[in-house]
């Protein structure tokens, strides 16, 4: 049996269903060819707070593409402690990145930084704001702490922050974090993958520079006073006791 290309329609119910047979044809008539005419554009504009679909050019995003593709409904979500970087953390930022092109010239700087507690996940819009009251509850007992690049300590509080995310993700049936997760500020990023360009003499020059830098261990320090919650283009902040 071959299937005809859906499109879409409304339809005020059941009664419809009763007068019409096989190919939308009222009862007792043969089926005649039909034309769909062009919606005049005062109609297409008609709805302007309509939901369309992004555009998904990767050109636009230094050729980075969607986790998973966009559908009307869904907003990706995404729980995390966010990092406000300094100027002396810039600077190191910069002489780690200048270093770091030297063996991938594609490396770019990150625009924000943060600590990941939850993998990129799918939320209906109408659970968006349930979400958040359940991550407010969980959170409500949570200390704040202080983390550096990659968690030496405090990752004890960290896991105890991904245990809460977790328990939210599983009421709404979400996947949670990765096991033994390794706590980091993502500092910057590429197309492709460059592990075997950075592994190695890169990483351990890098990490010299990181060590002579003056006051280093004092500037990657974190104050997380704050978890936060993007839902789409919606923020939602969830203070730390």
């Amino acid at each position: 049996m071959s299937a005809a290309p859906l499109v879409g329609y409304s339809s005020s119910g059941s009664e419809d269903e009763a007068e019409t047979g096989a190919g939308g044809c009222p009862r007792g008539q043969s089926p005649v060819p039909s034309q769909r005419l062009p919606v005049p554009d005062s109609v297409l504009h008609m709805f302007p707070g309509t939901e369309e679909a992004p555009e998904d050019d990767s050109a636009k995003h230094g050729g980075r593409v969607r986790t998973f593709p966009h559908e009307r409904g869904n907003w990706a979500t995404h729980v995390y402690t966010p990092y406000e970087a300094r100027e002396d953390f810039l600077d190191l930022l910069d002489a780690l990145l200048l270093h770091a092109q030297t063996y991938v010239p594609r490396l770019v700087r990150m625009e924000a930084f943060h600590l990941s507690l939850s993998q990129n996940v799918v939320l209906r819009h109408h659970w968006i704001l349930p979400f958040v009251q359940a991550l407010k509850d969980r959170m409500a007992s949570c200390q704040r702490t202080f983390v550096g690049l990659e968690v030496t300590s405090g990752h004890t509080q960290f896991l105890d922050l991904v245990s809460e995310v977790d328990r939210v993700m599983e009421e709404f049936d979400l996947t949670t974090f990765y096991q033994d997760p390794s706590f980091h500020i993502s500092l910057a990023w590429c197309v492709g993958d460059a592990r075997l360009q950075l592994e190695g003499q890169c990483l351990r020059e890098l990490q010299e520079i990181v060590d002579e830098f003056e006051d280093s261990e004092m500037l990657l320090r974190v104050h997380a006073e704050q978890v936060r919650c993007k839902s789409g283009n919606k923020f939602f902040s969830i203070p730390l006791k």
